[in-house]
C-alpha cells in the first residue's frame, strides 16, 4: 500500500507496529531495514517544505493508519515486526521529505477512516480508492493507480471471468471495507439471478486463504495485491483477465486538515528527485504511477 537519500536520514521515519495488540497502542518497534536502503537513496529532506510543518506535529510526529495485511503494498516481513512495502517506503519517504517522524500502526482497514475522524491519526496509508462517497468524511491526496483483479485457483478451474456474470451463485472473498466489497459486489448482484455468496474478511490474509483452501470460489482484490499473491502463492493461485475499473489509490487525511497540502508538495518533491518512481520500481509497481498528485480527485 506504498526511493531516498542518504541512509543517515532515516531516523525520521521510525516504525511502530501493534500486532495483535491495540493497533492504537503500539507495542513493538523496528526500522524498516530490509527495503531501506534500496528505496532510500534518491530522497531528502526539503528544508523549506520542512520550515512548514505545523510545531505540533513536529513534537508529535505524524501517525499514519495502515492494515499491514496487503502486499507488495504494506506488509510485515519474515520477522512479523518490521513493516515492508511500497506504501511503508512511500510513508517513510514522506517523513525523510518533512524532516518529521512517522510512525505507522496496523489497524483494521475498515477502522481507519473512523480513526480519522476521531482524530487518532494523521493519515491513512492503506490502498484506499479515492471515492466520492469516502471524501464525505475525509479528504484523499491520490499517489497511485488501480484496479480490480480477480483471483482463483491456479489454472482458473470454473472458468471465471471479471466481466459478465460468472461470478453469480459463486462464494466470493472479498476485504471488509473495500470497494469490491461496498460497491462492485452489491452492483454486480443487482444483475445476477443467482446471487453472489459474499465471503467477507478483516483482511487481505484472510482473503487468500479462503481461495487456496477452497472456501471460496474467487476473490476480488486490488490489482497490485491481487498480482502480488498469485506470484507469491507457490503456484495456487491465478489472476483471471484483466483488472478493471482503475482508479487512483489516496492519502486519507481529516476533513481540512493542515496536512494534505503540504503532502501533495511532497508528493511532487519525492517525483522531482526520482524517489518516488523509484520506490514503485522496486516493488514492481511502475505502470501505477501518476503524474500529477490530487486532492479528492473523485469529487
Amino acid at each position: 500500500m506504498s526511493t531516498l537519500r542518504p541512509l543517515v536520514l532515516l531516523g525520521s521515519a521510525t516504525l511502530l507496529l501493534a500486532g495483535c495488540a491495540d493497533p492504537s497502542e503500539p507495542t513493538g518497534s523496528s526500522a524498516s531495514a530490509s527495503s531501506a536502503t534500496a528505496s532510500t537513496s534518491a530522497v531528502a529532506e526539503n528544508a523549506a517544505l520542512s520550515a512548514k510543518v505545523p510545531p505540533a506535529v513536529r513534537a508529535s510526529g505524524i501517525t499514519v493508519a495502515s492494515d499491514v495485511s496487503y502486499p507488495p503494498m504494506n506488509f510485515f516481513a519474515a520477522d512479523n515486526k518490521t513493516v515492508t512495502g511500497a506504501e511503508a517506503d512511500l510513508d517513510k519517504a514522506l517523513g525523510t521529505v518533512l524532516g518529521v517522524k512517522v510512525t505507522i500502526v496496523n489497524v483494521p482497514f475498515d477502522s481507519i477512516i473512523p480513526g480519522l475522524q476521531a482524530h487518532k491519526y494523521q493519515l491513512g496509508i492503506s490502498s484506499f480508492t479515492d471515492t466520492a462517497e469516502r471524501e464525505k468524511v475525509v479528504d484523499f491526496l491520490t499517489y497511485f493507480n488501480a484496479g480490480t483483479s480477480l483471483l482463483v485457483p491456479a489454472g482458473n478451474p470454473e472458468g471465471l471471468k471479471p466481466e459478465g456474470d460468472s461470478l453469480c451463485g459463486r462464494t466470493v472473498a472479498v476485504a471488509k471495507g473495500s470497494t469490491q466489497a461496498l460497491v462492485d459486489l452489491p452492483a454486480r448482484a443487482r444483475t445476477c439471478k443467482t446471487p453472489i455468496k459474499v465471503s467477507t474478511f478483516p483482511d487481505g490474509t484472510g482473503v487468500n486463504l479462503a481461495v487456496t483452501s477452497g472456501r471460496a470460489d474467487a476473490a476480488l482484490g486490488d490489482s497490485p495485491v491481487a498480482a502480488y499473491a498469485a506470484k507469491q502463492s507457490g503456484g495456487k493461485l491465478d489472476v483471471a483477465g484483466d483488472s478493471y475499473g482503475n482508479a487512483p489509490f489516496g492519502i486519507a487525511v481529516p476533513k481540512n486538515s493542515e496536512l494534505t497540502g503540504l503532502l501533495k508538495s511532497a508528493l511532487e518533491d519525492l517525483k522531482a528527485s526520482g524517489g518516488y518512481r523509484q520506490i514503485l520500481a522496486n516493488w514492481g509497481l511502475e505502470s501505477g504511477a501518476l503524474d500529477d498528485f490530487e486532492i479528492n480527485a473523485a469529487s
